[in-house]
């Protein structure tokens, strides 16, 4: 059986063909554009493959609510020529066939669960830290979503002591994305994140922010494994500075075995995202 995969990020698509064992056979990637270029891209891709089902991680904010009428719907995006665009619905009728669709980093800690850093654990919590940060949960073999899906980018955090930034969300100022993202440390500091590697300043006011989310993200779902992606996270000193910053918040009121097990990077390197998809769409075709 061939299933298709569709990885549909806000500045490029990715889209696969996969098997049941979750490898991916083929694979081509484009600039995202505007709506009807992008998924003319799309549709000559799959047209060469006789797919039983496709799973699809999308940019969001989208409506994952089956009961809503604008289920499906790419809803109050930036990205504006795909604001209020009915993906789900153009899909469905361009394939005729099952369409699972959830966020993209649902589906990238869907891929990190069944093929990677998470798949011994029955529960795992993928975030992904770059240009944005969000990050999804899978309990069971189930992503999550509930009146609509979680957008943990935006919890707030305490101000590390030294930071004056002001933050870069334009809805929420210095919360978590605010902070911690690409974009946030470029703002702070005039420079890239990858320019500032020897700044061990900026590394640990980094950890202490990822490290709070940890932590209230921990105490919330209880996940068995925490797996942190995106280009953020190319700063490889991040990991044990956030091991060291979580455990002294945590402090042993909850015991979550190793450390290093607990708080780990990804697996599947830039694959989870459509490799989480061919999952999605496995699960979809059965």
């Amino acid at each position: 059986m061939l299933v298709g995969a569709i990885e549909a990020g806000g500045t490029k698509f990715v889209c696969a063909v996969g098997n049941e064992s979750g490898e991916v056979l083929d694979k081509v990637t484009f600039p995202t554009s505007d709506p009807k270029e992008t998924l003319q891209h799309v549709y000559d891709f799959f047209s060469s493959y006789n797919i039983s089902s496709l799973g699809v991680g999308s940019f969001g904010p989208v409506d994952l609510d089956t009961t809503s009428s604008t289920y499906g719907m790419i809803l109050n995006t930036p990205k504006l020529r795909w604001k209020e665009f009915q993906l789900l619905e153009h899909l469905t009728k361009h394939f005729s066939i099952p369409v699972h669709l959830d966020t993209d980093v649902n589906a990238a800690a869907l891929g990190e669960y069944m093929y990677g850093a998470g798949k011994d654990v029955s529960s795992c919590l993928y975030i992904t830290v770059g240009t944005g940060i969000g990050a999804g949960f899978v309990n069971n073999g189930k992503t999550y979503k509930g009146k609509s899906h979680p957008e943990m980018g935006h919890i707030l955090v305490q101000k590390h002591v030294d930071d004056d930034f002001q933050g870069v969300c334009p809805s929420h100022g210095a919360c978590l994305e605010g902070l911690a993202s690409g974009p946030a440390i470029e703002k702070r500091y005039g420079q890239k994140g990858h320019l500032l590697s020897n700044r061990i300043d900026v590394w640990e006011i980094e950890a202490s922010y990822l490290a709070q989310a940890i932590m209230n993200y921990s105490l919330i779902l209880s996940p068995q494994r925490v797996i942190i992606g995106g280009g953020v996270m190319k700063q490889e000193r991040l990991y044990q500075l956030i091991r060291k910053a979580f455990t002294n918040l945590m402090n042993n009121y909850i015991d979550v075995g190793d450390i290093e097990q607990f708080i780990a990077s990804p697996k599947l390197k830039d694959e989870q995202g459509v490799k989480g998809a061919i999952a999605l769409a496995i699960e979809k075709g059965r």
